[in-house]
């Protein structure tokens, strides 16, 4: 996000910027915000949704993770692993990784749980379980060798980033002018999916 809201304020300098992140759903109109970005599939709501790039979630672990516990080969083969838990995490069929992960009686424990995906990358990198994480997160770790990609063969269904904000008869022109900014800024596909790929034909 740094990169772009200064090359936008360049563009725009009379534009302020007031960014806050949180992972959590907020309402934009009740807490006064212009603009959210989320990623999913999004649902049907009064608010507008404009598509900004695709977003892909890998499961991953460190060489040296996968050295000691072992690679899984199948999904069941999951219940043997430690796994570093995305909090917001949907329950749905799409991610079937994720339900043999944290099935009832599954073993060892000792699970990691945090509302940050960056820091269950970094944590997967010291060797403490899988994560399941966008590529935009793990996609640098993943090409330096860090990351491995386990099972991709359940990789769930690409979802989106977008930029939701209110009703277009009452949107700011300084809005509407960042959000046509941010639409391809990201590249197609976009660039933290190139390390995956350049990654996956190493020899």
């Amino acid at each position: 996000m740094a990169p772009l809201l200064c090359r936008f304020q360049q563009a725009h300098p009379s534009v302020s910027i007031d960014l806050h992140l949180n992972d959590r759903k907020v309402d934009i109109v009740e807490e006064g915000f212009d603009i959210a970005l989320r990623i999913g599939h999004l649902k049907s709501s009064s608010l507008i949704a404009r598509f900004i790039a695709p977003v892909r979630l890998v499961m991953c672990a460190s060489p040296a993770y996968l050295a000691r516990q072992g690679t899984p080969l199948r999904l069941e083969d999951l219940k043997h692993h430690r796994y570093l838990r995305y909090s917001y995490i949907e329950d749905n069929a799409s991610l079937p990784a994720h339900q043999w992960l944290r099935a009832t009686g599954r073993e060892p424990g000792g699970d990691m749980i945090s509302n940050n995906g960056e820091v269950l990358v970094q944590a997967a990198i010291e060797g403490a379980g899988i994560a399941i994480q966008p590529t935009f997160i793990a996609g640098e770790a993943i090409a330096a060798g860090k990351l491995r990609v386990i099972l991709p063969e359940y990789e769930p269904e690409v979802m989106g980033l977008y930029a939701v904000y209110a009703h277009r008869k009452l949107l700011a022109s300084k809005v509407r002018c960042f959000i046509d900014f941010m639409a391809g800024y990201f590249g197609d596909p976009p660039y933290w999916d190139h390390f995956e790929r350049e990654n996956r034909q190493e020899p």
